[in-house]
């Protein structure tokens, strides 16, 4: 597993000024005015907001997992409607929306926020739903080592919604399961049940 210094980019100023250098350039070639009033902020402003909805990019998602508990508690728990946003990677437009997780514990379990620190380690870098959706279903079942897990995630994405196609309100939906939710359709259902009620 990578260590967490693996993921901190050691280089931030460096990095802002060229990326600010880099948005200057596009609004240029895009036939902007660069040294019109309301653009000459611009870059600093948008390479500040890259820094924060690329964050994912300096973190271990493995690692905000952080402390687990050892708890002999083997019931199903849920923690619903996690709201993220992310960037796709095709066309680097919003998409955003709600995970839902459950996990079945066999002796640790993790504490509540730690769910909300995984979501937002995965997606806030360059993705796409289904990887997002593999990704927080994989590191929970590795780390945890549960009986299953089950991960739902409800993504609205600019992509389809405000180009290309344009159809606006379209929900994608997707899911990932690992352990006793792979077998048991009864376990699955009282998952989703339990995340629409």
């Amino acid at each position: 597993m990578a260590g967490k210094k693996d993921y901190v980019n050691s280089n931030v100023a460096e990095n802002r000024e060229r990326i600010e250098h880099h948005v200057k350039e596009i609004l240029r070639l895009m036939g902007e005015d660069i040294e019109r009033e309301g653009l000459l902020e611009t870059p600093a402003r948008v390479t500040r907001m890259y820094e924060e909805v690329f964050a994912g990019y300096s973190v271990d998602p493995r690692e905000v997992l952080g402390v687990t508990f050892d708890e002999q508690h083997e019931e199903l728990v849920i923690v619903k409607d996690i709201v993220f946003h992310s960037h796709c990677e095709h066309h680097m437009a919003p998409f955003y929306g709600k995970v839902h997780i459950g996990y079945i514990p066999s002796g640790k379990i993790v504490g509540l926020s730690k769910l909300a620190r995984l979501v937002d380690a995965v997606t806030r870098r360059l993705q796409v739903q289904e990887r997002v959706t593999s990704q927080i279903a994989d590191i929970l079942d590795e780390e945890l080592n549960p009986h299953g897990v089950m991960v739902v995630v409800e993504g609205e994405h600019m992509c389809m919604c405000a180009r290309g196609i344009k159809k606006s309100g379209s929900v994608t939906v997707t899911s990932g399961v690992r352990g006793y939710f792979r077998n048991d359709a009864a376990l699955r259902t009282e998952f989703l049940s339990l995340i629409r009620s």
